[in-house]
């Protein structure tokens, strides 16, 4: 179809996608962007989690680059790292280091402003796109409210660029109207306030904090040689018995452009440091010794930044008998995740792309248009929404429309570590396993295709026999007082296996290397 104008509310990742989607369907695509957007990539107030690390998943750098071609390159031309995490990050899981070697998964490692400056350059070398700054969305201009014939036809907003003596509130008709404006949206209490009835909402709170500092690395040739990988990742502890605090912490010394990276430890229902005393004092206690000397090695170029607002969050617009034509919503304004989960921005990017889809089949925005968007975009929020649950539901402080019975969350919390732990072990020796779960991951697959596949089950049960017998391969567990080992077992073989433990005698290593 062909609109004249289309007004986008919010300048995020969120809002520039849908703005780049609806720039080749429309005259003129206004972004209304509260804060002042600072040319390079630098922090601002309305993007507070841009302190903390953000990943961007396999579908979400797929669908950034199908609404700007070229992002990915630019991304990795202005500083981005394309790295392959099996091979370029550590991994300390429940029993010690993985063992390091080649996967089918990679990742762009940077900043989320830097991303966020990469997609703006993008946005602004569209010529129907306007990016008006300094904007505030007040309202939206609505008629007929909850009929058939309901519509959201345009947005009232005011601006922060006149002097006093001026009106500085305005409004804007718009064919379209896309709400990106996050988790504190108002558009819902707007709609309510016009005739709509309240959306349900889905909700979990895990209670999930999480606090980052940002650091300088050292030159290169400063570097231990046992400092060979970018990034390094601790998982919480699955020890039951007595244990510091920090044990329980998801910690991640996460690489960022400018040879920098953000030190960021997160938790389920735990105070975090607020402090730079104290946030030094608990990365030196988390349970890896590398993760606090690494730390120390690098210099400190931020405080320490600490983020609480972590609750799963689901606007369910797609439950309303009559949802408004000329509406859409994307990103967190629709459906916001625990973020440990880093799943937001690809999430958004995916919205985006079933919009464009849209666009370029239907003619009208008519009700048939909305809901059919309403109705694959619940189909795609599905996936992620089903990855968050059933990890956020095993905590029994957990709080929402979502909860569980306490029989689930017993059950959620005694199978979950177990079985991840299984899926990544047999991952590690398995190519389908592997490719099926890098999948689950970057949200190509659904938990539920996953949790039905018996060829994945079968496989990773076939890994457990071989395991009780002593005959995997690859070898694991090694000691997280030490450094993570560097060794490459891409291609390993029993017989070099058996190599690599007779050299190094590690009682980890023979245990599940093959004795031929």
């Amino acid at each position: 179809m062909r609109g004249k104008t289309a007004v986008v509310l919010g300048g995020s990742i969120a809002g520039l996608c849908a703005a780049g989607v609806l720039a080749n369907h429309f005259d003129k695509v206004i972004v209304l962007e509260r804060d002042r957007l600072p040319p390079d990539a630098e922090h601002r107030r309305g993007v507070p989690q841009s302190k903390h690390p953000h990943f961007l998943l396999n579908s979400g750098r797929r669908a950034i680059g199908e609404i700007f071609p070229g992002f990915e390159d630019a991304l990795i031309a202005a500083g981005g790292m394309l790295l392959m995490p099996s091979l370029d990050a550590a991994y300390c899981e429940n029993d010690g280091y993985a063992a390091r070697k080649s996967s089918s998964m990679t990742m762009v490692y940077s900043s989320r402003v830097l991303i966020e400056r990469v997609l703006r350059d993008k946005a602004r070398e569209l010529p129907a796109i306007e990016i008006r700054e300094g904007v505030t969305v007040t309202g939206l201009r609505t008629s007929d409210g909850d009929t058939t014939a309901g519509r959201v036809a345009g947005v009232e907003f005011r601006t922060d660029d006149t002097d006093d003596t001026e009106d500085d509130s305005g409004s804007l008709d718009a064919e379209l109207v896309v709400d990106a404006l996050g988790r504190g949206s108002s558009v819902a209490d707007w709609l309510s306030g016009a005739g709509w009835p309240a959306a349900e909402e889905k909700t979990l709170d895990a209670k999930v904090t999480y606090t980052s500092r940002w650091y300088d690395l050292p030159p290169a040739e400063r570097r231990p040689a046992s400092w060979w990988w970018k990034h390094l990742v601790v998982t919480p502890t699955q020890d039951t018995g007595e244990h510091p605090e920090e044990h329980e912490f998801l910690s991640n010394f996460f690489p960022i452009e400018g040879d920098r990276a953000i030190v960021c430890m997160g938790a389920w229902g735990l105070r975090m440091p607020r402090d730079v005393a104290a946030f030094e004092g608990a990365a030196d206690r988390v349970r890896a010794a590398s993760f606090g000397r690494a730390m120390h090695g690098c210099t400190p170029t931020s405080e320490v930044h600490l983020t609480r607002s972590t609750g799963n969050k689901w606007r369910r617009f797609d439950l309303l008998d009559r949802p408004p034509l000329g509406l859409v919503s994307v990103g967190d304004s629709i459906c916001a995740f625990n973020p440990f989960y880093a799943q937001g921005m690809s999430s958004a990017a995916r919205s985006a792309l079933i919009l464009a889809e849209l666009l370029r089949a239907r003619d009208t925005l008519d009700a048939a248009f909305f809901r059919e968007f309403l109705a694959r975009q619940k189909k795609s929020l599905d996936v992620p929404w089903m990855l968050a649950m059933a990890r956020d539901q095993a905590y029994d402080f957990a709080t929402g429309t979502e909860v569980v019975p306490a029989w689930r969350r017993r059950i959620a919390a005694r199978v979950s570590w177990p079985v991840f732990n299984a899926i990544t072990a047999t991952s590690r020796e398995d190519d389908y396993v592997e490719r099926t779960f890098t999948a689950v991951f970057n949200l190509d697959k659904s938990l539920h295709e996953m949790a039905t596949d018996p060829r994945f089950w079968l496989r990773i049960a076939r890994h457990k026999v071989r395991e009780l017998f002593g005959r995997t391969v690859v070898p694991h567990g090694f000691d997280d007082q030490q450094d993570p080992p560097g060794t490459d077992f891409t291609g390993i073989t029993r017989a070099n296996a058996h190599a690599y433990a007779q050299d190094h005698r590690s009682p980890a290593a023979e245990t599940d290397l093959v004795n031929d």
